[in-house]
């Protein structure tokens, strides 16, 4: 430390009790980024186990739709698919509203093959031989797991966390983080058989991190009063697409540490949940595959389309709660095809199905002559090859909706998405708001990190942000020093 900075010194807490475990590097977070650091880390000889404060592993990536953008893809090549790490880059810019820092956004776009590679060869990933044009993207780049869900990632990650004897341990509740004098990260404060919610279930345990502690806890979603604190609109009449556990005990931990915080009142909503059922559900992933690249999304009041179906998620969002109207998106028999969840939609009444656009129109109270006249107009910019009406980009395989049965569902935002946390640099480092230098021995990956996507985050980023900056904090988290190598304040 410099003599013209901050005292750091004097400005955290810490305490010399003894250590209940040590490890080399302790992993906060079972997800798409703990598990990948885990791993990285553990590549280095490091002994590393993960904590996870839920009772089953995954957290909101095992729940997630299995979407993963990568520019220039094998799957891209073969398709005759023009693409680039600067156009994914250029696309992460203009969903951000330019508030993305730089150099973070451009190692997603850049690595997003190589995450893919080590996916695959690696961990023995498999996808569907298929790519989907999401909301903001320029041209088709989203690989979806064989599962179609982020499970299909999850379940390889733990099994190579087994292969390699990394530990995952279940009902660990990350309490604080432990620094000594100088505010280095020596270990964290768990509570060990802990029970969510109860947060005085378990028993209190404190674990050495000779290297360093990478917190991959994810976002805040289900936390009411941070979120609404930071966007009053956020209240309980709000649903979160998120698992219950996304509570955000990682960013106060960091925060307490002096880590600077980055983007917090920036959280985005989900517009293609649906209405009729809870959280993430099953419609979520029709909407996405179906409903929005294949169909048209229509305010069931006028009949009208209203929005770009695949504009990034904060304008479509914005134009749902902005005219306080319920959307009704609809494909045909022809469009419903890519609905990898139909059968299940159908199952929950998440989806209806119609024998005809009269039955639909009546069953949604929707004016049927505006109904026709809108499909109609639809159409007929298919048949001369752009949206007129929106600038919709139309997907190659696209065709006149006409074709019953029908299909349908009614949408509404919800929580998704925490673009804000703490700021890291490059190499996942945390730095301090006190000299704005790294904190020494804590990383961070994930959606407890801020910066990255800016004001919106784009459809499919997160899984490749969770894993290239899960890997990038595992290996350098793994190839620290220790402490005691380091030249005291």
């Amino acid at each position: 430390m410099t003599d013209s900075g901050p005292d750091r010194c004097n400005s955290m807490t810490y305490d010399d009790q003894p250590w209940d475990q040590e490890y080399d590097v302790v992993v906060i977070g079972s997800g798409f980024a703990g598990l990948a650091a885990a791993i990285e880390a553990a590549q280095t000889g490091a002994r590393t186990v993960v904590l996870e404060k839920m009772r089953i592993p995954g957290g909101n990536s095992a729940i997630s739709g299995g979407l993963i953008a990568v520019a220039g893809s094998p799957l891209q090549h073969h398709k005759g698919i023009e693409d680039s790490p600067e156009l994914m880059f250029n696309d992460m810019l203009k969903a951000g509203m330019g508030l993305n820092h730089p150099e973070l956004a451009r190692l997603v776009a850049e690595q997003s093959g190589d995450v893919l590679r080590w996916t695959i060869e690696k961990l023995g990933v498999e996808y569907q031989d298929s790519l989907n044009h999401l909301g903001g993207h320029s041209v088709p780049r989203t690989y979806i797991t064989a599962t179609s869900t982020g499970s299909g990632i999850i379940q390889p990650l733990l099994a190579e966390c087994h292969k390699m004897a990394i530990p995952v341990q279940m009902k660990s509740q990350l309490t604080r983080l432990i620094t000594d004098q100088r505010g280095h990260i020596q270990g964290v404060e768990i509570r060990d058989n802990y029970l969510f919610p109860n947060s005085d279930s378990g028993n209190v345990q404190r674990l050495r991190a000779h290297r360093g502690v990478v917190l991959a806890t994810g976002g805040f979603s289900r936390d009411i009063l941070l979120r609404t604190s930071q966007d009053p609109r956020l209240g309980e009449n709000i649903d979160s697409t998120n698992h219950v556990g996304a509570t955000g005990e990682g960013l106060s931990s960091a925060l307490q540490v002096g880590a600077i915080p980055v983007h917090l009142s920036w959280i985005q909503l989900g517009p293609w949940a649906s209405l009729d059922e809870k959280g993430w559900g099953v419609g979520s992933m029709f909407t996405l595959l179906a409903g929005f690249p294949y169909g048209i999304m229509v305010d069931s009041s006028s009949g009208k389309r209203f929005v770009n179906e695949l504009s990034d998620r904060k304008l479509r969002t914005d134009a749902m709660l902005m005219k306080n109207i319920t959307p009704v998106a609809i494909v045909d028999s022809e469009g419903v095809k890519n609905a990898s969840t139909l059968d299940k939609c159908l199952k929950r009444g998440v989806v209806k199905k119609f024998n005809s656009l009269e039955e639909l129109a009546a069953f949604y109270t929707i004016p049927l002559p505006q109904l026709h006249q809108t499909l109609e107009r639809y159409n007929l910019s298919l048949s001369h090859g752009r949206d007129i009406e929106f600038g919709k980009p139309l997907v190659k395989d696209l065709k006149p909706i006409a074709k019953p049965p029908f299909y349908a569902i009614r949408l509404l935002p919800k929580v998704h998405h925490c673009m804000g946390g703490i700021q890291i640099n490059s190499h996942a480092q945390v730095l301090s708001i006190h000299d704005h230098q790294p904190i020494p021995g804590l990383f961070a990956a994930g959606e407890v990190t801020g910066g990255i996507h800016g004001a919106s985050r784009l459809g499919s980023n997160a899984i490749v942000d969770c894993l290239v900056f899960g890997r990038i904090a595992g290996k350098n988290a793994g190839a620290a020093r220790s402490d005691a190598a380091m030249k005291p304040c």
